[in-house]
C-alpha cells in the first residue's frame, strides 16, 4: 500500500491510483467491453463470412492487446502500489474487493489465451489491427481448438458476470454508501479552474 506522498504529490494523489494505473484501468475496460461486444455480434453472425471475419480479426487482435498489456499492469500495480484510504473500508469489504480483483485479472489472463488456443489450434490467423500476425505456438489440433472455443466461451461468460458485479459494487459504493471508492480510480478534474 503507497502510504507515503512522492515529490510533487497532492493529498487527492495520495488517495487515488496514479495516472498510469487509471489509463491501464480505463483502457482495458474499454477493450474488454469492445471485445465482448463484437465476439457477441460475430457469433450471430454466419461463419466463414463477411463482415464475421473482420469482425472476429478485430476482436482477436483486442483480445491480445489485453494479453499484452496485463502484465505491463501488474508490473506497475506492484510498483506503484495501492492508494491508501481515507476511511479504510470493513476487513471484509477489503478482502471481497481483493477477491473480485485477482478474479478480475484471472479472466484478462484465461479469457484471451483460450481465445488464442482455439484460433491457432484450429488453423485460423491470429492478426494484430493487419500490421502482422502472431506466431502459432500450439499445433493445428481439432480437440485442441474445441476445448480452446469451450474454454473461451465460458471465461467470456464468466468475464460478463464479474464485470456487472464490478460495475454494481461501483455503484453501491458511489450511491448508497457514498464513499470515496469510485473516486481513486476516476480522473480527477482540476480544482479551482
Amino acid at each position: 500500500m503507497r502510504t507515503m506522498a512522492r515529490a510533487g504529490e497532492t493529498d487527492a494523489d495520495t488517495y487515488t491510483y496514479d495516472r498510469a494505473q487509471r489509463g491501464f484501468h480505463w483502457l482495458m475496460a474499454v477493450l474488454i467491453l469492445v471485445g465482448l461486444a463484437l465476439g457477441i455480434y460475430a457469433a450471430w453472425q454466419v461463419p466463414g463470412t463477411s463482415p464475421r471475419r473482420e469482425i472476429l480479426d478485430i476482436h482477436k487482435s483486442i483480445g491480445l492487446t489485453v494479453l499484452l498489456l496485463l502484465p505491463l499492469r501488474v508490473v506497475w500495480r506492484l510498483i506503484a502500489g495501492e492508494p491508501a484510504y481515507r476511511a479504510p473500508p470493513s476487513r471484509s469489504a477489503h478482502l471481497a474487493a481483493k477477491a473480485a480483483h485477482l478474479t478480475l485479472y484471472a479472466l484478462m489472463l484465461l479469457l484471451p489465451v483460450s481465445g488464442y488456443v482455439y484460433s491457432a489450434a484450429g488453423g485460423y490467423g491470429l492478426p494484430w489491427f493487419g500490421l502482422f500476425s502472431f506466431p502459432r505456438l500450439v499445433p493445428v489440433d481439432k480437440a485442441l481448438s474445441a476445448s480452446g472455443y469451450t474454454a473461451h466461451y465460458w471465461i467470456a461468460w464468466g468475464v460478463g458476470i464479474v464485470l456487472g458485479l464490478h460495475v454494481l459494487a461501483v455503484a453501491w459504493h458511489a450511491w448508497i454508501r457514498r464513499d470515496e471508492v469510485m473516486g481513486r480510480m476516476w480522473p480527477r478534474r482540476a480544482v479551482g479552474g
